[in-house]
């Protein structure tokens, strides 16, 4: 079975598949504020708005990066 992580903000989850990943960097040189590797943990999506995430994780080459929106059901 695959190994995924998932890293939260308030509306979308960033989900990340390291097997797929081959470290492109497009994550870190498109939004750093979000994406370092040498932090933990290495993915900040509250850094970031959710259209520029979901930007950043659309332009990831590899399909590593993936994202489930959160829905309010208070709305």
């Amino acid at each position: 079975m695959a190994t995924t992580k998932e890293y939260k903000n308030d509306s979308l989850t960033v989900v990340w598949q390291p097997e797929k990943c081959i470290h492109a960097g497009v994550c870190v040189k498109t939004l750093p504020e979000v994406y370092n590797p040498k932090d933990k943990p290495w993915i900040k999506p509250k850094n970031a708005n959710v259209e520029a995430l979901k930007n950043q994780i659309n332009a990831c080459p590899s399909g590593a990066l993936s994202y489930k929106e959160t829905i309010d059901e208070n709305k």
